[in-house]
């Protein structure tokens, strides 16, 4: 397996509309349509409830760990890892069957860290766990916790190439929120709830 292809392998993995799917199959409706019209987890469960939200949110970080994995079993260098979780955060986030366009890279990227930098991760999950449970804003823990991701890196002494990524994905993450952190500036960010969404005939068959 060469670069090009472990890249366009790993971008249409990162592609896959876990949350359009899993709508369509559990309630027989786009989730584009309802809600941020977001096809990620946190708008599944607003939309859908917690146990849609929870698989589309499995299946994400699935998507950015099988492209890590890919890279391990196929390539000797440890760039390939770096490379494959880009293509596959990539891949969720302009996806080709979704006319270029997608999610905010959170849940594919967490997949992508869990393997590279599992420590980490445990850190940055409990971190965006606190928040979110505590202030009920799903976008401030993850804003909050891609900002403290290179530092947590640098503090648990990871390689330079690890702390390079972690700071493009953050970066990257954050400017994915700019509608976000203007409403939570503005007071006028939704707070999350569980949804049940309820259709009918004629909505299902919209």
């Amino acid at each position: 397996m060469n670069y090009a292809i472990l890249i366009a392998g790993c971008y249409l993995i990162g592609s896959l509309p876990n949350g359009l799917v899993i709508g369509k199959y559990l309630k027989g409706i786009d989730i584009r349509e309802f809600g941020s019209k977001n096809i990620g987890a946190t708008n599944v469960f607003r939309v859908l409830g917690p146990w849609p939200a929870l698989l589309v949110l499995l299946t994400d970080m699935a998507k950015g760990i099988i492209a890590v994995y890919l890279a391990q079993v196929f390539f000797v260098e440890p760039t390939a890892q770096l490379i494959a979780g880009i293509a596959a955060i990539a891949g969720h986030n302009w996806s080709i069957f979704l006319n270029f366009k997608g999610g905010r890279g959170v849940a594919t990227g967490l997949g992508v860290i869990s393997i590279l930098v599992p420590k980490v991760t445990l850190v940055i999950f409990a971190v965006w766990a606190f928040i979110v449970v505590t202030t009920r804003y799903v976008s401030l823990g993850s804003i909050v916790a891609a900002g403290l991701l290179p530092i947590v890196m640098y503090i648990f002494n990871e390689r330079f190439e690890i702390l390079l990524f972690g700071s493009f994905a953050a970066a990257f993450v954050i400017l994915r929120h700019r509608p976000n952190i203007e409403r939570l500036l503005k007071g006028q960010e939704l707070k999350i709830k569980p949804g049940k969404l309820s259709l009918s005939n004629e909505q299902k068959e919209k």
